[in-house]
């Protein structure tokens, strides 16, 4: 059990981040019944427009909480099976001995083998994860491309495999989530998007959340300011983005607000029956694109902080924006925040990315927030 949440240690740890260098920072903490909406910093560093804890935002990789439980509903219908191989399902995007190998789970719990499609489809992140080697040009002349899923499906798919399927620990991999969005038109026989909406956003009443049809942010909502290791200097707007190069991967517009709703009403058994709830919970190693190992289950961390026990949620990142969202084992507290500067860290003369006063201050508003 959580102790009592102290609102001025909470608004303090936020004041901390901005100050080390994030431009604008907004989260909700639930304690209980009591709800505390904070926030420190600017939406817009030209304006100076003062970020609010009720803007909207693009949460990354959140979205993936959203599709596996849309994956799911359809494993409680009784019309996908999890340990089923992909190659079933979509014959043509994963042929032959591949496609029979890899299964449903292993696309949800990144332990499919499959590379992530994006330095493929972004020439300037080729070398990544070595991230010196990179610039960040592709980001800016992609701003307005709107990419087909299959082409990215088929550069995830013809790129070398990062493991053999089921092999552990599994490799974060976008592609992965995009055949699930496949999967999920080959038998709903809808678009993924409309699946996804109706069957997880609106079946828990999240009126501020969306997977964007165009490139801007609707309503109220800050800048997203890229700094890429540096090499964006000062950090460059990327708030206005085709976000096809991701899509139901990593695409969605949320608040705070309806985050900690949205995984308060997963983890209780009402998005998904309690028997998918505790396969959405069976978590194995993966490395992630930071080159840090999580404990990743399908579509969801479990995630294990000192003096504060387990929680379970997802962060994520898009060009700009970033978010993170935990809720404690017992459901009584909730964290759920957003910053809008992504990728501070500067590399040093080896091209290693170095700790920024940033990382620290993050840490210390999680932990303070969930203690």
């Amino acid at each position: 059990m959580t102790g009592r949440l102290d609102p001025i240690a909470l608004q303090a740890a936020l004041d901390a981040v901005h100050e080390a260098g994030v431009p604008g920072i907004f989260a909700e903490l639930r304690d209980g019944r009591d709800t505390f909406s904070v926030a420190a910093g600017v939406a817009d560093t030209e304006t100076g427009r003062p970020v609010a804890p009720d803007m909207r935002h693009r949460v990354g990789s959140i979205t993936k909480a959203f599709t596996a439980a849309a994956v799911l509903r359809q494993f409680d219908a009784d019309e996908i099976d999890l340990d089923t191989p992909i190659g079933h399902y979509l014959p043509r995007l994963v042929p032959d001995e591949r496609g029979q190998a890899i299964t449903v789970r292993m696309l949800l719990n990144h332990t499919s083998g499959l590379a992530d499609y994006l330095p493929h489809a972004y020439p300037s992140l080729a070398a990544w994860p070595l991230v010196a080697d990179t610039t960040p040009d592709s980001l800016a002349d992609n701003r307005f491309t709107h990419f087909p899923r299959l082409e990215l499906i088929a550069l995830g798919v013809a790129a070398p495999a990062t493991g053999a399927p089921g092999s552990t620990p599994g490799i974060y991999s976008n592609t992965n989530y995009l055949l699930l969005c496949e999967l999920l038109e080959a038998v709903t026989g809808e678009s993924a998007e409309k699946v996804i909406t109706r069957e997880v956003i609106e079946r828990a009443g999240l009126t501020d959340t969306e997977l964007p049809t165009g490139t801007r942010i609707e309503g109220p909502h800050s800048r997203h300011y890229e700094s890429w290791l540096g090499m964006f200097e000062p950090p460059r707007d990327f708030s206005v983005y085709d976000m096809s190069f991701v899509g139901p991967a990593a695409s969605l517009i949320s608040t705070v607000a309806d985050l900690n709703r949205y995984f308060a009403l997963l983890l209780s058994g009402e998005i998904i029956s309690c028997a998918a709830l505790t396969q959405m919970q069976q978590t194995n190693p993966v490395i992630a694109f930071d080159g840090k190992t999580i404990h990743y289950g399908l579509g969801l961390h479990r995630v294990e902080l000192p003096g504060t026990g387990v929680h379970w949620g997802h962060d994520g990142s898009v060009w700009g924006g970033g978010a993170i969202s935990l809720t404690s084992a017992d459901g009584h507290r909730q964290l759920s925040l957003a910053v809008n500067l992504q990728r501070w860290n500067r590399l040093d003369a080896a091209g290693i990315p170095q700790p920024h006063p940033i990382d620290a201050a993050l840490a210390s508003l999680v932990r303070t927030a969930l203690a």
